[in-house]
């Protein structure tokens, strides 16, 4: 599986973005995707997972309510509207998909699938 992230950019505090995840290759083998984020020098954190069958999303407390996970099976696309985006926010982004149907949604060890980062500022 092949995952193509895009969609990252500045944007104002209380601003939005929305974020794209591509999937590729092996896609029936997906059981959920995910996004992560990673500050410098920081542990690679949880952001929201979709489960791709039955669409029931999971969200770290800190993006709820303000963060919305869908996905788009037909196009094998994930999606992350952020909106009242906080310079806190800034950091890379990045999608992950997972072959497992068992352990935590929440740990980035789960995930077998990543792609490449995208990049996130909100400007204060």
């Amino acid at each position: 599986v092949q995952l193509q992230a895009s969609g990252g950019g500045v944007v104002q505090a209380g601003g939005s973005l929305r974020l794209s995840c591509a999937a590729n290759g092996r896609t029936l083998a997906i059981s959920r995707m995910a996004w992560f984020r990673q500050a410098p020098g920081k542990e690679r954190e949880f952001v929201a997972a979709i489960n791709w069958r039955s669409g029931s999303p999971s969200y770290a407390d800190f993006v709820k309510d303000r963060f919305t996970i869908s996905k788009d099976n037909a196009k094998n696309t994930v999606f992350l509207q952020m909106n009242s985006l906080k310079p806190e926010d800034t950091t890379v982004y990045y999608c992950a998909a997972s072959p497992y149907y068992s352990g935590s949604t929440y740990i980035q060890e789960n995930y077998a699938y990543w792609g490449q980062g995208t990049l996130v500022t909100v400007s204060s």
